[in-house]
C-alpha cells in the first residue's frame, strides 16, 4: 500500500491556495474586466512571459540521465488518448441501433465535430500554464526540465501536429494545415527551449538572475490569473456524459498507465512524478481554439475544460500518493 510523503502536504496545501487564489482573481476580473483583458494577457504571456521563464528555469534544471523520456512519455500519452477514445467510440457506435433507432453514429449524439473534441479533451492536457506551475510547487526547479520537454517536445508539438491532422478529418477545415504548422514553427515557447538550453550555463550578475527569477515566477502567477479569466467567460456544461468519459480517460486512466509503466523501465522518484503529474492535467486550451478552427464541438470542449480545470485538485492528492518517493 503506497503511504503519502508528508513532507508534500505542505506544499500542495500552498499550491491549492495558489491555484485556488489565481485562478479565483482571474475569474473576477473576467468577470467584470474589459474583454480584451484576457486577449492582452494572454499575447503578453506567448510572446514574453512565458519564453523567459522557460529560459530562467532551465537554467537550474538538472538535464543529465534519461531526461529524453519526458516527451517520448508525452507521445505515448497523446497516442494512448486516442486510441482509448477512439474505442469508446466505436463501442458506443455497436450500441447504438439498439438506443436510437438504428440512426448511424455520424447522425446521433456522436457526430464527427463531437468524435473529434472528444479524442482531443482525451489526448492533450495544459501542461504549460497549468502544468508548469504545478511542477514548480510540488517537485521545483531542478527536474523543471523535465515537464518543459513534456510540454514542449510532446504537448505542443502534438497538439499543432497529429491533433491538427484529427480535427482536419473531424471537423470542417477553415484554416490550411500548413498555416498552423507555420504558427507552431513561429511559437516562442519552442525557440526558447533551445536558446535556453544554449543559455543554461553562461553566468550572469546576481541582479539580473534575481530580475530574471522574478519575471519568471510573475508570468507563472500570471498564467493561473489568465485559466481564471478564461473560465470565467465558458458558459456551457452541457455534453458533462461524453466530457466525463473524456477526462477519466485522460486525468485518471492515461496517468496511471504511465507511473506503472515508468517504473518497469526504471524511472523512478521525482522524475517519474513530474512526468505522471503532466499527464494527469485537465485538457489544454489548445483544444478549444483547434476547435473553433476546425469547427468541432465547442460545448463539449468547452465542458471537458470547465470540469477537469475544477476537479484536478481532487485528482492530485492520487498522484501524490500513488507516486510520490
Amino acid at each position: 500500500m503506497p503511504s503519502f510523503n508528508t513532507e508534500l502536504l505542505e506544499p500542495l496545501l500552498k499550491l491549492y491556495i495558489q491555484l485556488g487564489g489565481g485562478v479565483l482573481l482571474g475569474w473576477v476580473l473576467g468577470r467584470y474586466a474589459s474583454k480584451a483583458l484576457p486577449t492582452f494577457i494572454g499575447q503578453f504571456l506567448f510572446w514574453i512571459g512565458v519564453p523567459l521563464s522557460i529560459i530562467t528555469f532551465l537554467r537550474g534544471a538538472d538535464l543529465s540521465g534519461a531526461i529524453w523520456i519526458a516527451p517520448v512519455a508525452a507521445w505515448i500519452a497523446i497516442f494512448l488518448g486516442a486510441v482509448l477514445a477512439w474505442s469508446w467510440i466505436q463501442g458506443q457506435s455497436l450500441r447504438q441501433p439498439a438506443n436510437s433507432s438504428n440512426k448511424p453514429l455520424q447522425e446521433s449524439s456522436w457526430s464527427r465535430p463531437t468524435q473529434g473534441s472528444f479524442l482531443l479533451s482525451a489526448m492533450l492536457g495544459n501542461t504549460g500554464y497549468l502544468g508548469f506551475p504545478i511542477t514548480l510547487a510540488l517537485v521545483g526547479e531542478q527536474y523543471f526540465g523535465w515537464a518543459i520537454f513534456y510540454d514542449m517536445l510532446g504537448t505542443t508539438v502534438g497538439a499543432y501536429g497529429l491533433g491538427v491532422l484529427l480535427a482536419a478529418r473531424f471537423g470542417k477545415e477553415s484554416q490550411s494545415y500548413q498555416q498552423l504548422v507555420q504558427a507552431l514553427l513561429q511559437n516562442p515557447a519552442l525557440w526558447s527551449l533551445g536558446f535556453g538550453l544554449g543559455f543554461r550555463q553562461i553566468p550572469l550578475p546576481e541582479l539580473v538572475e534575481q530580475a530574471l527569477q522574478g519575471i519568471a515566477w510573475s508570468a507563472i502567477a500570471l498564467s493561473l490569473v489568465l485559466i481564471g479569466m478564461r473560465l470565467s467567460q465558458l458558459d456551457s456544461w452541457s455534453n458533462l456524459k461524453q466530457a466525463s468519459v473524456s477526462l477519466v480517460i485522460k486525468m485518471l486512466v492515461i496517468p496511471l498507465i504511465l507511473g506503472i509503466g515508468l517504473l518497469q523501465l526504471g524511472i523512478t522518484g521525482l522524475p517519474r512524478l513530474v512526468i505522471v503529474l503532466q499527464a494527469a492535467m485537465p485538457p489544454a486550451f489548445a483544444t478549444l481554439v483547434i476547435a473553433e478552427v476546425y469547427d468541432l464541438d465547442r460545448d463539449l470542449t468547452v465542458t471537458a475544460l470547465a470540469v477537469g480545470s475544477s476537479v484536478l485538485l481532487l485528482t492530485l492528492p492520487i498522484w501524490l500518493l500513488l507516486f510520490s518517493p
